[in-house]
Formats: structure tokens, C-alpha cells, sequence
């Protein structure tokens, strides 16, 4: 007697095998058998119909920013609604442990800084009882959720507990302060972290401005963190990583994206063990992102295991006039700043407040670009901003950029924009496509998909809460890249793979990612013809009443996680089989 059978379904078992229909039973939390139909004999407590549905394992996301939202959040939202079952976080050179007493401010302001997470849900939701590394690790123990958890030691707070202001400032280490960050580390590994992270990029600041801790730090602290990890590795026989949001991610970043390559294909060559670092096109050298892959594609031909965090859409900030938008900060707004959506695309229709409101645009607009190239493409560059659209288009054509609205109704882009602003009530999402889209379409995150030495990453499930909501990127893998895509496709079965084989290898959650009798049953049912992805909405349901954005999906009829039903019909149920995996 089994606990569950999924009759009938159209069975991708993530290997990258062809896509074949058949039943899948589970007993307990694990896969008991797979067969053609009518050949898994035995009842069931319960039974699913899988006709013409598609059968996949749980997708691993590995680049989330859980740290804080994991100690007072069951569901795991934005990430769980879209077929997620296992989430890894403490990417980024970022987190909250260990931390001194007294210490708490610095991480949060670490984290609302780099991560856009506001600081007040992190000061009231989380608790703060550990210093440690393994205490934190305790406290995530205690935790029931939607989806497994795995959590990543980060350089940023290792730096800062152990060399307090110095490490905040970014000055040099001493020999003492690497060895005491290094026996941080390995302790941690030991006692269950899956990986140590690190930021090497000036994109990614406190909100003091003042660079992650550790992004300007020298090879000997970098190594000492990488053969730590591989000290650990040896004595616990698994294989924990190092993580690396390199430089070379922002128009003004302090060293060469191939000098940041080379040192991971060195460190992956000395210790052995497997290194990962977040690959974006960017607008200031479009190309770079062929060269960083050729680099580890020789590499990993060596045997050194270097591979890159890819995206499956542009990375782009969301404006609308539930969040932050190009009017918000005008004189002539100012009025409307505590009015909700509704309430503001009302007052915005009004003939002389638009005249105004676009009047003052223009030298605002002038004055924010001439901040730095980021700023000027997110307030200038209006072929880069488009309309989103419900269900949404992450591959846009010219005629949704605003520069494209405005030449077919003969105005002005500004114009174009504000009236934009105003469609279903206020409710319009407006994206501007910072990286990743630097062509006007998505050849480049194609091919980037498809290359060797690349995994599905980048999604950063909890940070960016008011600026981005990435965490649905599975659902518009498969509905986009693999269904409706007019031009280069991925197979679904590759597709899969990439989403739930190949994140769990890199971290060797060799339990999960494939359909397989012994694997952990964590699966997806979905209708993947019915399959579609709605335009991202603002709610304000974290602590302190936080604002953020989440991204629901219609079509994934069950995600199970442990052989538990966790959602069901595009809703979460009541179970809660999540655990830490340390």
C-alpha cells in the first residue's frame, strides 16, 4: 500500500532523458516506484490523476535571500508558489550570523543596503538569538516550512564579527583576523553550512553606502575562506561550495570580470572544491559573459569545477504606482505620497496635475542620470523601459518600450510613461531591463541557458522585495523558453534539468532533483498548456507592515515536498514538511 500514486502523467525526471508517461508512487518521503501505466500494482491512500499533466521533480532554487525571512515565514513566498521545493540562501557575502552582541545593526543595514530588504521586518520579525554560526543554524532547525532550507555562511558577517569596525570599513586583514575568519568557516561547514559566499562587486553596498565587508579583500583572505570550505568538505564528505557575486556586475566596478574568473578557476584548482559566481550581461561590455564562460569552459575540461549562475530573464527594477515610480520623488507629488494606486492614478488623470508632474520631470530626470550610468538608464534610457503587461512579457519587443509607445501615438516619452502609469487602475507594472537585455531580446540569457558550465540561479527569492520579484522564474522558464518563445527554445526535459538536477548536483543534494525510486519525493503536477505567469502586485504583509512584491502563478495543480501536498491548485495547504538541510 502506498501513500501516494501520480497516475498517467507525463513523467521529465529531470536527468535530461526524454519525456515518457507513466505512474509515480511514494511511500513515506520517498519515491517508491516509477512504471509505464497499470504497472505500479497496489493501492493508495490517496491517488492523483495525472492525465495530460506534466511530472516533474521539486525545482532547487540556490540563490535566495531567505536569512531573516526563514525565522518567521512558513510559506517562503515568493519563491514556493512557483514549484520550489528546496531554497538555498546566504548568497551574496551577506547574512546574519555570526553575529557580536550588539552587532545586529550593521547586518541589517548590510541587508537593506545590498538586498533592498526593509530593515524594520528584519529588526522585528527576526529574533536575534544566537552569535554563533551553529546557533543560527539551531534556531533554523526549530523551523516547519513549504520547502527544504540550506543556509550558506557569508563572508560580509564573518568579516565584521571578526574584526568588528575595521571589517566594516573594508581595511586590510591581518594574518590573525584570515585565520580567525577561516576556523569560523570550517566550524560552520561542520556543523551544516552548505557553502561560504562573498561579494567582490560595488553594486552591492550597506545602506551607509560602504561597500559589502570583503569586497575589496586580497587573494590570501579569499583563499584561506576556499580552503577552509575544503577542510570542511574532507572531514564531513560532503560537498559544500563557495558562492561569488564577482565584480564586473555594475558599469563601475573596481576589477576585471576575467581577473575575478581566474581566481576562481585557481581556487577550484588548488582546494578541490566546486566554485559558482552570478553571470549577467551587461550594458557596458555586452560581451564580457562570452568571454567569463570560455574561460571556464576551459577550466572545467581541466577538471576544475567552476560553474556559473545564470537567469532565465533580464534583470530589471519594477516602477509602478504601488512601489517606487519616476514621479514619486517630484514637488507636484508630493500630495499623493500616502494615497494608495487607485487613489493616485485618480489624482494623476487630472489635466493640470499631469502638466506639472511631467514639467517637473524633465530637469529631476537630468539630474538623477548624471549620477552614474545605472542611474541614467534607469530614469533616461526609455528603449530599455517597458511594459510589463498581465500575463507578462520578460521578453519584450520594441513596440512595449516606452520609446516605442511614444513614437506610435506622436508624443513624447515622458507623456507615454505617465499615462503608462495610470492603466488598470494604477496597477501596471513597468520594468526597466538593467541587465541581461543590453540587444533588445533574450538570445543572450538563451544562450547562456543552454551553455555548458551554467545552472539556473539568479532568481533572489526575499531580497529586492520592493524592486524586483525574480522568485517566479520557474514558472516563466517553462511557459516562456520551453512553450511559447518565438525563436530558440529549450527542450522541456533540458529545461527541467536545469532547474532541479543540476542546482541540486552543484551543492550535492544528491537526494533530490530527479525522479527516481529512493529519491526524496519532492514533485510538480503541472498543467503546463495552462501554465501562465501574472503581473507582479505589491502587498505590505511583512514585519512592520514591509512592503514588497510577489508574483502568482495558475497551473501547477500540486507541489509536493516530502510526499506531502504543499500547494494545491495554485494554494498552499496546511502542510508544512520543510526542513534544514545540514
Amino acid at each position: 500500500m502506498f501513500d501516494l500514486i501520480i497516475r498517467n502523467g507525463l513523467v521529465v525526471d529531470g536527468t535530461g532523458a526524454e519525456p515518457v508517461v507513466a505512474d509515480v508512487a511514494i511511500t513515506g518521503d520517498r519515491i517508491a516506484e516509477i512504471g509505464p501505466p497499470g504497472e505500479v500494482l497496489g493501492g493508495a491512500t490517496r491517488e492523483i490523476d495525472a492525465d495530460g499533466l506534466v511530472v516533474t521533480p521539486g525545482f532547487v532554487d540556490i540563490h535566495t535571500h531567505f536569512d531573516g525571512q526563514a525565522t518567521w515565514d512558513e510559506l517562503l513566498e515568493p519563491a514556493t508558489p512557483h514549484g520550489v521545493t528546496m531554497v538555498v540562501f546566504g548568497n551574496c557575502g551577506v547574512g546574519f550570523a555570526p553575529v557580536r552582541p550588539g552587532g545586529k545593526d550593521e547586518l541589517i543595514s548590510l541587508m537593506e543596503g545590498v538586498e533592498d530588504i526593509p530593515g524594520t521586518a528584519l529588526s522585528e520579525g527576526m529574533s536575534w538569538n544566537w552569535e554563533t554560526f551553529e546557533e543560527y543554524l539551531d534556531v533554523l532547525r526549530d523551523g516547519r516550512w513549504t520547502a527544504d532550507v540550506g543556509a550558506m555562511i557569508a563572508h560580509g558577517p564573518v568579516r565584521a564579527y571578526v574584526m568588528g569596525e575595521r571589517g566594516v570599513r573594508n581595511e586590510d586583514a591581518t594574518a590573525d583576523d584570515i585565520a580567525q575568519m577561516a576556523a569560523i568557516v570550517e566550524s560552520a561547514i561542520v556543523a551544516g553550512a552548505v557553502g561560504c559566499s562573498t561579494s567582490r562587486t560595488l553594486g552591492h553596498t550597506a545602506t551607509s553606502g560602504e561597500p559589502v565587508p570583503g569586497t575589496f579583500a586580497g587573494e590570501d583572505e579569499v583563499f584561506a575562506l576556499a580552503r577552509a570550505v575544503a577542510r570542511a568538505n574532507d572531514q564531513t564528505g560532503r560537498r559544500a561550495v563557495l558562492e561569488w557575486a564577482p565584480s564586473g556586475i555594475t558599469d563601475d566596478d573596481h576589477l576585471d570580470p576575467r581577473q575575478e574568473v581566474e581566481w576562481m578557476i585557481r581556487i577550484a584548482a588548488e582546494t578541490g572544491i566546486p566554485v559558482t559566481f552570478l553571470l549577467l550581461q551587461t550594458a557596458y561590455d555586452s560581451t564580457m559573459w562570452r568571454t567569463q564562460l570560455d574561460m571556464i569552459a576551459k577550466a572545467r575540461a581541466d577538471g576544475h569545477e567552476v560553474t556559473a549562475q545564470v537567469a532565465g530573464r533580464p534583470f530589471g527594477v519594477l516602477f509602478s504606482l504601488q512601489a517606487r515610480h519616476h514621479f514619486a520623488d517630484l514637488p507636484g507629488f508630493a500630495h499623493l505620497v500616502e494615497a494608495s494606486a487607485s487613489e493616485r492614478a485618480a489624482a494623476m488623470r487630472d489635466p493640470e496635475l499631469r502638466s506639472r508632474l511631467i514639467a517637473e520631470f524633465g530637469p529631476f530626470a537630468e539630474t538623477v542620470s548624471s549620477l552614474n550610468a545605472t542611474a541614467a538608464r534607469l530614469f533616461s534610457d526609455f528603449e530599455r523601459l517597458y511594459v510589463l503587461g498581465d500575463p507578462v512579457d520578460y521578453e519584450p519587443d520594441r513596440t512595449k518600450s516606452i520609446a516605442g509607445i511614444a513614437e506610435a501615438r506622436g508624443v513624447e516619452p515622458v507623456e507615454a510613461l505617465y499615462d503608462e502609469y495610470l492603466a488598470r487602475d494604477g496597477q501596471a507594472v513597468i520594468m526597466s531591463t538593467l541587465l541581461g537585455y543590453v540587444d533588445g531580446n533574450g538570445d543572450a540569457l538563451h544562450d547562456m541557458l543552454v551553455e555548458d558550465g551554467t545552472v539556473m540561479g539568479l532568481a533572489d527569492a526575499g531580497a529586492h522585495c520592493f524592486f524586483i520579484c525574480d522568485a517566479s522564474t520557474p514558472t516563466w522558464n517553462l511557459a516562456h523558453w520551453v512553450r511559447d518563445r518565438d525563436g530558440s527554445r529549450v527542450p522541456l526535459a533540458e529545461m527541467v534539468k536545469l532547474m532541479t538536477a543540476d542546482t541540486a548536483d552543484l551543492f550535492g543534494f544528491d537526494d533530490r532533483g530527479r525522479l527516481l525510486p529512493g529519491k526524496r519525493a519532492d514533485l510538480n503536477v503541472i498543467d503546463l498548456d495552462g501554465l501562465s505567469l501574472r503581473e507582479p502586485h505589491v502587498v505590505r504583509d511583512l514585519p512592520a507592515g514591509g512592503p514588497r512584491f510577489l508574483q502568482h502563478a495558475q497551473g501547477y495543480r500540486y507541489t509536493i515536498v516530502a510526499g506531502e501536498i504543499t500547494r494545491q491548485d495554485d494554494a498552499f495547504t496546511d502542510a508544512r514538511p520543510g526542513r534544514l538541510l545540514a
